[in-house]
C-alpha cells in the first residue's frame, strides 16, 4: 500500500533522495499493480515530491545567480539583481 500524505515522513533533506522517491513511485505507478485508489495516493506524493525538486532547484538557481566575479577576478556572492553591479 502506499503511504498517504498523513503517514508519509517529511520530504528527504536531499535532492537525491527526493528523485530517487520520485523514480520510485513512477516505477509503481508504471507496474499496474496499484489499486486505483493507491495509485492516486501515489500520484498526490509525486505531485508533492515534485514541488518539492522544483524549489531546491529554483533556490539552487538563485544561489547560482548571487555568485558573480568580483573585480579580482575571484566568485563571490552577491546579493540578488546585483549581477552587473560587481561588472
Amino acid at each position: 500500500m502506499v503511504d498517504t500524505p498523513a503517514d508519509t515522513p517529511q520530504a528527504p533533506q536531499d535532492f537525491a533522495a527526493t528523485l530517487e522517491r520520485l523514480e520510485a513511485l513512477v516505477a509503481r505507478l508504471e507496474s499496474g499493480a496499484l489499486s486505483l485508489e493507491d495509485s492516486l495516493a501515489a500520484f498526490e506524493q509525486g505531485v508533492g515530491l515534485t514541488r518539492d525538486a522544483q524549489q531546491r532547484l529554483d533556490a539552487a538557481e538563485l544561489k547560482v545567480r548571487q555568485l558573480v566575479e568580483q573585480p579580482s577576478g575571484e566568485l563571490g556572492e552577491a546579493p540578488f539583481g546585483a549581477e552587473g553591479a560587481a561588472r
